[in-house]
């Protein structure tokens, strides 16, 4: 049976060194893609992402049974807060960025030919530039439920509001979605298309949850 979340951490306590490694593995691909998406670029995301580690090691005391994925969340985004505070007078956090492989990465990992994976990147891409320019708010709901799954109750923890606001940031960022893709939300939505599936799960997936 795989440990939990807990248990890694309190052998970590413990002296025994792996069961932390075993965390960063387990979280690595959600964390570093939350992080990716707030950040400016690939280096600072690294730096941040390192640096919610260095916490966790001296923080890791005041760990709790809960959810440990919104424990790493919340640490991220005080370190990002905290940089953008530092770098200028007002916190501005979304920002163009030259990334956006973690939406890219939701696409269906193959396709029947050359052509339609040129399609797929092509609209992938669309979609991680479009997220780009959400409200910071927003965008950080709709990576936390679509990219990292995380329950709205547990992003409403994180961003301090109730879970009616956070319900309300999703909707408002699939709204501002399917306006600026137009045509290509049809045919992400439109099951008759055999190249949409993974990119309609990016833009819709999370509306009932």
């Amino acid at each position: 049976m795989e440990s939990t979340d807990y248990e890694l951490l309190s052998c970590y306590r413990e002296g025994q060194a792996d069961a932390l490694a075993q965390l960063v593995d387990r979280y690595r691909r959600p964390l570093f893609s939350y992080i990716l998406n707030m950040t400016p670029n690939m280096a600072e995301a690294d730096e941040v992402f390192q640096e919610v580690w260095l916490r966790v090691i001296k923080k890791a005391h005041r760990y709790r049974k809960g959810s440990f994925f919104g424990w790493l969340v919340t640490i991220a985004r005080n370190l990002i807060i905290d940089r953008g505070r530092r770098k200028r007078p007002s916190l501005v956090l979304d920002v163009e960025s030259d990334k956006g492989s973690p939406l890219v990465d939701r696409l269906p990992a193959g396709t029947p030919n050359p052509a339609m994976s040129a399609q797929a990147n092509e609209l992938g891409n669309r979609i991680a530039e479009e997220v780009n320019t959400l409200p910071i708010e927003q965008k950080e709901v709709f990576l936390l439920r679509v990219q990292a799954n995380v329950p709205f109750k547990e992003i409403a923890r994180i961003q301090k509001t109730s879970i009616n606001t956070a319900l309300a940031r999703m909707q408002y960022a699939l709204h501002k979605l399917r306006r600026a893709l137009k045509e290509d939300y049809v045919e992400l939505t439109n099951p008759s298309e055999n190249t949409k599936t993974g990119a309609r799960e990016t833009v819709a997936e999370g509306v009932a949850s």
